[in-house]
């Protein structure tokens, strides 16, 4: 398919790549950006530190055949949010699309987001539903959903994360001056400072992007210090006047819960309470 190339419609690609990514996974998500029915102009890739060989040879495959892969490589690992800091300095556009070096973007995932937010202009950031797969994505098993409008946003932010980073396109000028990526979650944190800048937020009804999912990251993810990370979040929501006293404390005592349950209850609430079950 011929894709739609459009002045109106060009945007920016930003993601970030560290060592312990798969080759195999960098390939496949490379690929579903190249391939989509609309092409980004400009596709900027932050190394986060030094990469392993195999990771070297499909990026430098990918810019052999891609002029517009930029890639600008650090020195040091520095984590998502402060790569993507840097990768926000390079991009050329006003609108920037979020991927990560593991998910596949759905083929008409670019035009369906570009043209939403060229038709709105009044929309800061957008994302849509994700289909969470297990080794392939033939193998959903479940769907992350959101509201959709801003107001039913604003809402449900005070409780939980409200758009799916894995697939936002949003606005550079306005992430830039609420602040950047910063602390922890440093997504959740981010728009939650959108959002107390005035921008406004909207989430896409339909999946446009495979998000490669492990139980092992819940399994990682427990714990008293990512318990008392999640309090520290939480309070520093309350003492940026976004949350209540009584919010904190609910959202807290949630948390602390199931950071703090056996793996096998955290994995449970995750699969049967948090998410949309693919039938």
């Amino acid at each position: 398919m011929e894709s739609k190339e459009n002045s109106i419609h060009k945007f920016s690609v930003l993601m970030s790549v560290y060592a312990k990514e798969k080759p195999i996974w960098m390939r496949q998500s490379l690929d579903s950006i190249f391939t989509q029915t609309l092409l980004p102009d400009e596709v900027i890739l932050i190394e986060d530190g030094p990469l392993t060989p195999e990771l070297h040879e499909v990026i430098s495959d990918f810019q052999k055949r891609h002029s517009n892969l930029h890639v600008f490589p650090q020195k040091e690992n520095r984590g998502l949010g402060a790569a993507l800091n840097i990768g926000l300095q390079y991009c050329r556009n006003e609108l920037v699309a979020r991927m990560d070096t593991d998910d596949i973007c759905k083929p008409n995932r670019f035009e369906k987001e570009i043209t939403f937010m060229s038709e709105h202009p009044d929309v800061d950031i957008c994302s849509s539903l994700i289909d969470e797969f297990v080794e392939n994505i033939h193998c959903v098993h479940s769907q992350r959903t959101l509201p959709e409008h801003h107001k039913e946003i604003l809402k449900y932010a005070r409780r939980r994360c409200p758009v799916n980073h894995p697939t936002v396109v949003y606005k550079r000028s306005k992430v830039i001056a609420a602040g950047g990526y910063q602390g922890f979650p440093e997504d959740y944190i981010l728009w939650i400072n959108m959002i107390l800048t005035g921008c406004k937020f909207y989430n896409l009804q339909e999946s446009l992007l495979w998000f490669r999912f492990s139980y092992d990251v819940f399994r990682r993810r427990g714990g008293w210090k990512y318990a008392k990370d999640d309090i520290r979040a939480q309070w520093h929501f309350h003492q940026m006047g976004f949350t209540s006293f009584y919010e904190f404390l609910t959202n807290s005592f949630i948390r602390g819960i199931v950071r703090l349950t056996p793996n096998f209850l955290r994995i449970f609430t995750y699969k049967y309470i948090l998410r949309k079950k693919n039938d």
